[in-house]
């Protein structure tokens, strides 16, 4: 089974040291990755929607995990998630393979289409075809990144006789699909190398992995896309053997453990799942 850290870009990992830190911690104890999410602005006052208080720190998502490519050379550098809709895909897809460029190949696009309006306002995305939005936007990205002429034409975003290099080392980027909808679901299945479903216990996991048999079952796999890589990140808690068994009998591929509250947190996070994933699996 493989590793990855969260909140690379979060809360004390905002500190540049600290980051570094995290993110050579993770390579060293043989994770094979580390993750960074994304909220641009935060509701102040704080809503019942929003995951964190508007003055928690957060890095900007693809700035930070360019950081912690610089200071690495092996661990995979995860968005978990890029709220798509809220970005412009053009800036993204250069922005996107300028990172897989000067990592010589170790990012996973990890997307979903969000939930905050006041974010969506403040930016000034399409919250309500945000489903849409972010259908068309990777559509246009994965022109730039693999077409001999790029060209796109759609209903929220349309580009021809330009191009962009260079091209993405990795030919496919890997695509995430985060999100624990039916939409979500389809849109992993048709369009996603993996799925990610954040902060689920092996209850809720299983909820979740019969809602992606469901959608498969509806909508075609493009053989290319291979088996779906599934991702889940468990709730704030070291994790144990018994869930890495659980998870594993799944059929989890990856389990993206958050760093723990204190100033260890980072180091007890990685000590707990690396013994947690020894004793179960040997």
């Amino acid at each position: 089974m493989k590793l990855g850290l969260f909140d690379i870009n979060h809360g004390p990992r905002s500190d540049p040291e600290a980051l570094v830190v995290a993110a050579v911690a993770a390579e060293n104890a043989g994770f094979e990755s580390v993750w960074a999410g994304e909220h641009v602005v935060l509701p102040d006052p704080q809503t019942p929607a929003s995951p964190m208080s508007p003055q928690f720190p957060a890095l900007d998502l693809l700035i930070a995990l360019t950081w912690a490519g610089a200071a690495t050379s092996r661990v995979r550098l995860g968005t978990g998630i890029v709220i798509l809709p809220q970005r412009n895909p053009v800036v993204l897809a250069k922005q996107i393979a300028s990172i897989d460029v000067l990592s010589r190949g170790r990012f996973e696009f990890g997307i979903g289409v969000g939930y905050l309006e006041p974010e969506f306002r403040a930016i000034g995305a399409n919250l309500e075809q945000r489903g849409p939005v972010t259908d068309e936007f990777l559509e246009a990205m994965q022109s730039l990144w693999y077409d001999e002429h790029p060209a796109y034409q759609g209903q929220f975003v349309a580009f021809s006789g330009v191009d962009a290099y260079p091209r993405p080392v990795q030919q496919p980027i890997p695509i995430v699909v985060g999100g624990h909808s039916k939409p979500a679901y389809r849109r992993a299945v048709t369009r996603g190398h993996g799925w990610y479903g954040f902060g689920l216990d092996p209850a809720a996991t299983g909820h979740q992995l019969a809602g992606l048999k469901a959608a498969a079952q509806v909508v075609q796999r493009p053989t290319e896309l291979g088996e779906l890589e599934i991702s889940v990140t468990p709730p704030s808690k070291p994790l144990t053997t018994a869930d890495v068994a659980a998870y594993a009998e799944l059929g989890v591929h990856r389990l993206i453990v958050r760093s723990l509250p204190d100033a260890d947190g980072v180091t007890r996070a990685i000590d707990a799942a690396t013994s947690a994933v020894n004793a179960a699996l040997g």
